[in-house]
């Protein structure tokens, strides 16, 4: 199978591959030859491959993958970054990934209140019987 895991800036991996880990919202699965085309939504998570004896790891800041008809995986994220030291990116890297995206979410509540609460200011000063817009 090949592998190939692209960022907008980059292609972080590139490689020829015996099997898949990866992860999405419903939990851990893999990928072998043969494995039917789909596409899913991956969490932030580490996705593991193995090739002969050796393995590799990327951790990534969640992303599509597709499985193409003849075993070509395709991944394509935000944000990647592929190591050999599963601890290291299992510490340092999903932790800064998840915080990011927790900042992120705080940020976008904090818009959609600010909307709301110029949405709420027109409606008020929109009543029928002001007659316009004051």
């Amino acid at each position: 199978m090949k592998l190939r895991i692209v960022t907008p800036l980059e292609v972080v991996v590139e490689a020829d591959i015996d099997s898949l880990r990866a992860e999405d919202a419903s939990g851990s699965f893999g990928v072998l030859p043969g494995h039917a085309p789909f596409l899913t939504a991956l969490a932030i998570s580490i996705v593991s491959w193995r090739k002969g004896g050796a393995e590799g790891f990327c951790a990534l800041r969640g992303g599509a993958m597709t499985v193409a008809q003849g075993g070509a995986v395709s991944i394509a994220t935000r944000e990647a970054v592929a190591g050999d030291d599963l601890a290291t990116l299992e510490d340092e890297v999903l932790g800064r990934f998840r915080a990011e995206a927790d900042e992120e979410r705080v940020a976008h509540v904090d818009t959609v209140q600010l909307q709301l609460n110029a949405i709420r200011r027109m409606v008020t000063r929109l009543r029928p019987d002001a007659g316009e817009f004051r």
